[in-house]
């Protein structure tokens, strides 16, 4: 299947320069696009690869119109990483339309869940009491909605998603197979060299408009909620803590992990593998590299990196050993530093 440059401009917008019957049977990345495959170059620092690359048509930006035009076919346009985001959705609607709305026989469907219009739900997902699933939401096989709980519409739910009691889950959200909403938090009180268990009371709410990666855990309040704004995109494999709230439009990459009653703000990143220690707060807009782990709340917007650099093992040794000393360092050269001043003779 393909679609012409025309019928891409006529969808999306863009100045289209060049042939617009020419076909595209396929997205493409630079480096390996073939003549009826469509690729971009986001910035100019990829000029270069205008002239190399055997793509059949490019999406760019203005400042590159006439690298792009010497070579054939482009589409001129503000921001063409964004253009070429919608591009994949609108290329997706167009050949992988949405198939006809089924409740699978095996499903099981509580009489006092409320199901909406346009719903379908796979074989063997369970719906419980009192359930609410929204107009056009679809919950994919194996998944489970808890007592009480709440799907939003046009929601996907993926295989084997379990949305536990009372939680609730905004319009539009995407949540990938294996997501756990509502576990109970991680919540115990030592005793007598034991661990009790603290019933975890609370649920999750989560907004509209949020993707949660595969196999991510998010766990219930322990009295609160924990809350997930609008927007938000989680990677796969990240664990949130209970009563954990995040704020609209943060995004967290793959492994991040974020401890019980952390408070982090809207507008936020998270890079792949990051730490943010229980009871912290993060303003918004701040960047955390991966790999850091997070000890102290951060009140100011900006990139924070917190990471010891990799280094073959008997060097890291050794400065690991350094650091160890870098205390009892400080205290020998404030007290030199005192021995100095002391000695200097008076102005």
């Amino acid at each position: 299947m393909s679609r012409s440059l025309g019928d891409i401009v006529g969808a999306l917008g863009g100045e289209l320069v060049g042939n617009a019957s020419l076909q595209i049977h396929r997205l493409a990345p630079l480096a390996t696009a073939r003549a009826d495959e469509l690729s971009f170059v986001a910035q100019a620092r990829y000029a270069a690869q205008i002239q190399t690359t055997a793509a059949g048509a490019l999406i760019i930006p203005a400042g590159l119109r006439d690298a792009a035009m010497s070579r054939g076919a482009c589409i001129v346009c503000d921001d063409p990483y964004l253009y070429f985001a919608r591009l994949t959705q609108w290329w997706k609607a167009q050949h992988e339309p949405a198939e006809a709305p089924r409740v699978d026989p095996s499903a099981s469907i509580h009489p006092s869940a409320l199901i909406g219009d346009r719903v379908s739900i796979g074989p063997f997902a369970v719906v419980g009491p009192g359930a609410r699933i929204g107009d056009g939401a679809r919950i994919g096989p194996h998944s489970i909605v808890g007592r009480d709980a709440a799907v939003g519409e046009e929601t996907l739910l993926h295989a084997r998603v379990n949305i536990g009691d009372r939680c609730v889950v905004g319009q539009r959200c995407i949540l990938h197979p294996g997501v756990v909403i509502g576990a109970d938090g991680f919540g115990f009180a030592p005793h007598q060299g034991e661990w009790v268990k603290i019933e975890q009371l609370g649920a999750v709410r989560i907004g509209n408009d949020v993707e949660i990666g595969a196999n991510t855990c998010i766990d219930r309040g322990a009295l609160d909620d924990t809350v997930i704004g609008n927007g938000v995109k989680l990677d796969n494999l990240i664990q949130i803590g209970h009563n954990v709230r995040i704020g609209d439009h943060t995004a967290m990459a793959g492994c991040v992990g974020v401890a019980g009653t952390a408070t982090i703000g809207a507008h936020c990143s998270v890079g792949g593998g990051a730490i943010v220690l229980g009871h912290l707060m993060l303003a918004d807009r701040v960047n955390i590299s991966a790999a850091t782990v997070v000890t102290r709340s951060i009140h100011q917007p900006g990139l924070y990196t917190g990471m010891f650099p990799i280094d073959d093992n008997a060097a890291w040794e050794k400065n690991a050993a350094s650091l160890k000393q870098l205390g009892r360092l400080r205290e020998r050269v404030r007290a030199l530093e005192q021995r100095v001043e002391n000695n200097l003779p008076k102005s």
